[in-house]
């Protein structure tokens, strides 16, 4: 079966972000700068997860850094663990325990961080843990037709009470520092610029296959569903449709995305903290998403890429206005391309594609015998 027009332009638009982020940046970037874009690049998880909840199902969540944040958490506690030995033979303190529990008069491992031993596990719940907390969230949200502004305001609400969770019990945690000095992922040094560059291609490599697997999600029936869920909701009730459980579906996918990138945030940074779970780093996901277009996947990994940049050079060249620079960067946005940097492509480009590809199609089509 041939391809349509808009799946070959899916696959040029998805090869040029392939070779740009896999030959094009890692070959013209210092070791440092190509650590920061894969530090930007895992909040790129988090925005295609909400291409799926906000942009397809309709569901806007402003509390996804408690699944970043979970994410990264399952990921720092493996760390810590294999550091606790090391960090115990040099300060003389309780063998297998991490230095924060010492420090607070903790004298045995708490039975929620023995499984974080095993590295499949870790891997695992990285992505389970979150996506069972946005299951439990959205059962009990979507059975009572909670939606809307209201559920955007809970999300908002847990992602408070997380944030003062972790904080409070510093013991178990870490509390406001969070997990810090994380070296060694199995014996394997994270820090020189060499493990750098692999986990940068990791990423970018995770990346890639998440946003295959929206793509497919999106172009099969259930993709089909979750738009006309969207637009209209009562009239896929009536149809007999759970919508229910596509909403749940919808929010967990997300929620595990964001779980995988946070992971990555602990692996990139070697640390993880409760300030990238509560409301703040929340909102700008969000905002990141919308800068690049809710309803387009290239234009989530674009806008976080932009957003970001923005922020690191505006902080750099203009640090005491360097937070006007990036309103006046959202307001414009807003006035001026209220569809994200996609508009752009949808508005502009978009006809002289179809015409390309369209060329290119006849051009190379085989004869017939």
């Amino acid at each position: 079966m041939s391809l349509s027009i808009q799946k070959r332009k899916d696959i040029i638009f998805f090869s040029i972000l392939a070779c740009f982020l896999l030959v094009v940046l890692p070959g013209g970037l210092e070791p440092f700068r190509l650590n920061l874009v894969g530090k930007y690049l895992t909040y790129a998880f988090v925005t295609i997860g909400l291409v799926v909840c906000w942009g397809d199902a309709g569901i806007l969540s402003l509390g996804q850094g408690i699944f970043f944040g979970l994410g990264g958490y399952c990921m720092a506690m493996f760390l810590k663990l294999q550091a606790s030995t090391v960090e115990a033979t040099k300060n003389q303190s309780t063998p297998g325990i991490p230095d924060f529990m010492d420090w607070n008069q903790i004298t045995a491992l708490p039975w929620f961080w023995k499984p974080f031993h095993s590295l499949p596990f870790s891997l695992i719940a990285v992505m389970a843990v979150p996506a069972a907390l946005a299951a439990l969230i959205g059962f009990a949200m979507f059975r009572r037709q909670v939606g809307g502004t209201y559920f955007a305001i809970i999300t908002q609400a847990i992602a408070s009470v997380l944030t003062i969770l972790i904080i409070g019990q510093q013991g178990y945690t870490g509390g406001v520092n969070g997990i810090t000095d994380l070296r060694t992922l199995d014996g394997w040094d994270i820090r020189t610029d060499h493990a750098k560059l692999v986990l940068y291609y990791i990423g970018v490599v995770l990346l890639l296959a998440c946003m295959l697997f929206v793509w497919f999600v999106r172009s099969s029936k259930l993709g089909r569903i979750l738009h006309a869920m969207r637009d209209q909701e009562n009239r896929v009730r009536f149809s007999g449709y759970n919508v229910v459980n596509f909403k749940i579906f919808a929010f967990t996918l997300s929620a595990a995305m964001a779980g995988i990138g946070g992971a990555l945030f602990t692996l990139e940074v070697g640390f993880m903290s409760p300030t990238f779970v509560g409301i703040v780093p929340s909102i700008d996901m969000v905002i990141y998403c919308a800068v690049g277009g809710r309803n387009s996947l290239l234009g989530a990994v674009y806008g976080t890429l932009l957003v970001n940049w923005a922020r690191t050079s505006f902080s750099e060249s203009m640090p005491e206005i360097w937070t006007f620079a990036m309103g006046a960067l959202f307001i414009g946005v807003v006035l001026f391309l209220p569809g994200g940097l996609s508009s752009l492509y949808q508005n502009y480009l978009d006809r002289y594609m179809t015409r390309l590809v369209a060329a290119l199609t006849a051009r190379f089509k085989p004869a017939r015998v």
